[in-house]
């Protein structure tokens, strides 16, 4: 899948993403020159890439979207899907956080600095944490502090410290605070037992601290001057803090999923040779698990060859795939946190910065998995608007259908007071039976859970 970025780079003046017939490109300008020929003359492009912690790139002749500032112009490797820091769940931001400090001691190494520190930098392909911003390495002046520290502070550390220490749900700060969380707002939400954390009390609370009286002081104020062994103590310093903070989800979050499962041991194994039966008529290139879990379902469809994106609202589920994923050394399962309520928006300037999460790219398959019920009673969705909204997203869509006698819809259905929209299996199919042509229908249980795959009709 091309993945077309937003324009996001228009802050930095030494170069800019665009994209040229549906080709990314990245411009390096000539203020950037020197930065760029020690990036790749050091030995510390090659060295990264090799180690799967940098996108690679190759030059190619263009004279570039903005001709007059280019020196060079460069095609990296292609993500295939954009993800923002508060759409990962604990240990991913934790491991885009730890690939950025290694990036930066191997920095320091070969006479170099990372200029910024920002979680937007790291995106995950094939299944890891990989640096996309080729223009943010540049060479270390001797003595010259990390620009990137309060950043990085801020895009990663302070969300982590809140995720571990008051609640996950905090992650979502960096939704509404796209330059990161404020180190003086992160220091008054986390609990006073957290001066006890040496990582944490130096890093977040006397940092908050000094920010706040380098700020009110006098602009002619000195820079206080580091020497190399000293940006790798700091690096080091933040490594151990960050490696020390620990998410554990309650076990109920975790375990709901997998002792609630309306299904016998070979129901569920029915369930998966059916899913796997019909994707094989489809061969999707790339599928969304709309409501994931914990990603059983992702992964039959990883398994077809299909680059898959996981979501679930639930951040112990995206988590639990997260991990599960990367233990297998999984490389096509993307777990995301999205909630179809209040999906990811625009943000940033002009809402150009971050794109929304629907706008980001166009899967062959959608999966809806014993979703549509809570979308149509948590969300009070009519089942009119379900039909539009699934067939706005790709051509194909495998969804299960949960009749309305089925307690799990009888227990959301109670919360409604018995006043709803119609839910019922002839109204799913007079709904979706107008924009979709139903290729199969599959019973899954005798008590009326049925899969169906539909195909979109098209104009």
């Amino acid at each position: 899948m091309i993945q077309t970025m937003a324009a996001v780079s228009f802050r930095d003046p030494a170069g800019f993403v665009y994209v040229d017939r549906g080709d990314l490109r990245r411009q390096v300008n000539q203020v950037h020159r020197e930065h760029y020929d020690r990036l790749m003359g050091s030995g510390l492009y090659h060295e990264l890439v090799a180690e799967g912690l940098l996108i690679p790139h190759e030059e190619v002749e263009d004279e570039g979207r903005q001709p007059s500032l280019a020196y060079k112009v460069l095609r990296p490797e292609t993500v295939g899907w954009i993800s923002y820091p508060y759409e990962w769940s604990f240990s991913q931001l934790r491991d885009a956080a730890l690939v950025t400090l290694e990036i930066q001691r191997r920095a320091i190494g070969r006479g170099m600095t990372l200029k910024d520190g920002s979680a937007y930098n790291i995106q995950f392909h094939r299944g890891r944490p990989v640096f996309i911003d080729t223009l943010s390495f540049e060479i270390r002046r001797e003595g010259e502090p990390w620009l990137g520290y309060r950043q990085f502070c801020e895009h990663f550390l302070a969300p982590l410290a809140l995720m571990a220490k008051v609640d996950h749900r905090l992650n979502q700060l960096s939704r509404t605070n796209i330059d990161g969380i404020p180190l003086d707002l992160a220091a008054r939400l986390l609990p006073a037992r957290t001066w006890l954390n040496p990582g944490l009390a130096i890093h977040l609370r006397l940092h908050a601290r000094l920010q706040r009286s380098y700020e009110s002081a006098s602009a002619t104020r000195g820079t206080m001057r580091i020497g190399e062994r000293g940006l790798l103590g700091l690096v080091d310093s933040l490594s151990a803090t960050i490696r020390r903070l620990r998410w554990r989800p309650g076990r109920r979050g975790w375990a709901s999923y997998e002792s609630d499962l309306p299904y016998t041991a070979a129901g569920y194994e029915l369930k998966a040779r059916i899913v796997r039966d019909l994707i094989d008529r489809v061969r999707p290139s790339t599928a969304w698990d709309l409501g994931a879990n914990t990603g059983f379902f992702s992964r039959i469809v990883a398994e077809s060859g299909a680059s898959t994106v996981a979501f679930d609202v639930d951040p112990a589920c995206v988590e639990r795939a997260y991990l599960d994923a990367k233990a297998r050394g999984e490389s096509r399962i993307l777990p995301l946190v999205l909630d179809l309520f209040n999906p990811s928006p625009a943000t940033g300037w002009m809402n150009r910065e971050r794109a929304p999460i629907f706008d980001r790219g166009a899967p062959d398959l959608v999966m809806a998995l014993a979703l549509i019920h809570h979308l149509a009673f948590t969300g009070n969705q009519p089942m009119e608007n379900l039909a539009a909204f699934f067939q706005g997203l790709a051509p194909w869509l495998l969804i299960e259908f949960v009749p309305e006698d089925d307690p799990q819809v009888s227990r959301l259905a109670a919360h409604r007071g018995g006043i709803h929209h119609e839910y019922s299996r002839e109204a799913f199919e007079r709904c979706f039976g107008k924009l979709f042509q139903m290729i199969a229908i599959e019973p899954l249980t005798e008590q009326g859970r049925t899969l169906y795959l539909l195909r979109r009709w098209e104009d």
